[in-house]
This record gives C-alpha cells, structure tokens and sequence, in this order.
C-alpha cells in the first residue's frame, strides 16, 4: 500500500517540474530586460513539454492514472502552455503593438489565454467520455504544440541576434491562427497512435526530420524546431481539407446516383 502511495507521487512530481518551469518562464518574461531573459523564459517552456511529456507514461507504466492527475495535468498545463507562452510573446514581440490607443497584443496574448482555457477543457470533457484517446485523434491543435510554436519563434529570433522584432503583425496573425486551431474542430493526429508500419507515415516523417536536419546545418538548430512545429500544423490542416474535399465528392457522386435512376424512370413512356 505505501508503494502504491509512492508510486502515486512519481507522477505528479513530474507535472510539478512543469509547474516550476511555467513560472520560471513568466518571471524572466516579465524581467525581460535582454535577449538573454526571453531566452531562458523559452526554454523553461521547452522543459516543461518535456515534463508534460514525461507524467502521463510514468502515470501508466506504474498504473497510476487518476482524475486528480487528469486535473492537475490540466491546470500545469494552463500556467505552462497558456500563461507563460502568452506572456513571452507578447513581452518579446506584441508589447508595442497599438492600433488607435488599442493594444492588439495584449488582446491578442489573452485570446491566447482564453482558447488554451477552452481546448483543455474540451480535452478534460472528451478524456472522461473516452473519446478523444480512443479515436488516435486530437480534437483542436493541442495547447503544448501551441505553446511550442510560438516559444519556436522566440528562440529562433532570439539565436539570430536580431535585437527588434520585426513584422509584428505576422506574429499577431500567428498568434491568432494558434487560437483559433486550438478551438476548432481540425483532428491532429497524436503521437501515441501514429503506426510507422504504415509506408506513408514513415515517409512524411522521415521528410520531416531530413528538413530538420538540413535547416539545422544550413541555418542554426533553433530553426529547425519553427520547421517541426508548423510542419505538424500545417499537415494537420491539409490532411482535414484532404479528407472534407473526399467526403464532400463522395457524397455528391451519392446523391448523382440517386437522381441518375429517378430521372431514367421519369423518361421512360408511360404504358
């Protein structure tokens, strides 16, 4: 029984190291006086997906899944993948954004906020009917890949030396495109289910990890991370436009098959 309890702690120890980091990232956004500062602040947010990663497999490899590690997962993940991105890119990129006295980025930081606040609960409902795992789908871009995108863009301009941030209003439409992916009903696949037995997936990913790999030789390696982020965005949403426009033909050529016999017996002379 008291190794059971053990047991019990060695999970929630991991998704409390993603809590540290979260707010370690928000305190050397808000500090935010170098480059350096926006720096550690994104890499905080890079360990804590490592953490994130880490607390639900040592959950199941020691059978210790619970409602309260679903919740608590779940607000580390708020402060983590909501509250410290939104912070760090609006204090690197957004802070001087202002339209008619209006500060976009600020709004744009909270709608941040607010999507990743819905898409975990969305999760949290879908996790408890056991439909969202049992499908090997995500419904709405996940909040850590979210999160990593934007910290991906930090680092990347951070590595490059550029002291200004320069077209903030990509950053804006970025930022934006994140909240609403996460929202949406768009499937990303999840990692746990992708089958490299299959030739496809193997190939898209061996794809992936040959740019990676290139753009990290030929560039710098904090480049290759804004190429695997998006990459996985981005497929994710061709791979929804693929399948509606199948589903949209498939049942247009049904309904063409429909008609088609009405019509022959409409034309046939009546006896």
């Amino acid at each position: 029984m008291k190794l059971r309890k053990t047991l019990f702690i060695l999970p929630n120890l991991f998704t409390m190291s993603s809590v540290f980091c979260g707010l370690y990232s928000i305190v050397n956004s808000f500090r935010g006086t170098a480059p350096q500062d926006f720096l550690a602040a994104a890499l905080a947010i890079v360990f804590a997906m490592f953490f994130d990663m880490v607390d639900g497999r040592v959950a199941r490899m020691t059978r210790t899944q619970s409602d309260f590690g679903l919740q608590l997962d779940s607000l580390a993940d708020m402060i983590s993948f909501g509250v410290a991105p939104a912070i760090l890119v609006y204090r690197w990129g957004l802070m001087n954004l202002n339209l008619w006295g209006i500060d976009l980025g600020f709004f744009a930081a909270f709608l941040f906020v607010a999507c990743g606040a819905g898409r975990l609960a969305r999760f949290n409902v879908l996790a408890t009917r056991n439909r969202e795992s049992s499908s090997g789908d995500f419904v709405g871009l996940p909040i850590p890949l979210a999160a990593g995108m934007l910290t991906s863009l930090v680092l990347a301009h951070v590595q490059s030396g550029a002291t200004e941030v320069q077209g903030q209003l990509s950053v804006l439409f970025v930022v934006i495109a994140l909240s609403y992916l996460m929202v949406s009903r768009v499937r990303y696949r999840a990692f746990k289910k992708l089958k490299l037995k299959n030739p496809r997936t193997l190939a898209v990913l061996l794809a992936l990890a040959g740019a990676a790999t290139i753009v990290s030789m030929q560039v710098r390696p904090s480049f290759a991370l804004v190429v695997l982020f998006s990459s996985y965005v981005v497929v994710g949403l061709a791979e929804n436009l693929f399948q509606g426009g199948r589903a949209l033909w498939a049942h247009r050529h049904h309904a063409a098959d429909e008609i088609e016999p009405e019509a022959n017996q409409a034309n046939e002379p009546q006896k």
